[in-house]
């Protein structure tokens, strides 16, 4: 099985690469969709692969340290590309979520996404 939770938070960042010619370099928000994935067999006991609330809990408190913050100087996400901040979930994530499976950030509006397959390397 495996089951899904979401949240919503909005942030400013800014990426200076190489150049600073392109407009993602200057500061600007993106309203955020991101999406955990838990892989399980549901507990006989209880029917659930995890709780949902105890997922919620753990996703609102990401969502406090990420909603209406400037990324760049959210600890760990000085270079706040989307990989990045999946990286940056899941290793939040994984010591409470054995079974974490897929972390997803995506930019609705934008029409961009990064899927994060804990298969990969947490490098």
């Amino acid at each position: 099985m495996r089951i899904v939770k979401s949240v919503n938070f909005d942030a400013a960042h800014f990426l200076t690469l190489e150049t600073d010619e392109r407009p993602y370099a200057r500061m600007h928000g993106h309203s955020f969709r991101l999406d955990v994935e838990i892989t399980g067999e549901p507990a006989d006991d209880t029917g659930w692969v995890v709780d949902f609330a105890d997922v919620d809990d753990a996703l609102q408190k990401l969502r406090e340290e990420l909603d209406h913050r400037l990324l760049n100087e959210v600890a760990g996400l000085e270079l706040p590309t989307l990989e990045n901040i999946c990286r940056w979930v899941a290793r939040k994530l994984q010591p409470d979520f054995p079974g974490l499976a897929r972390v997803s950030v995506s930019r609705p509006s934008n029409g961009e996404a990064c899927h994060f397959d804990l298969t990969d390397s947490l490098r």
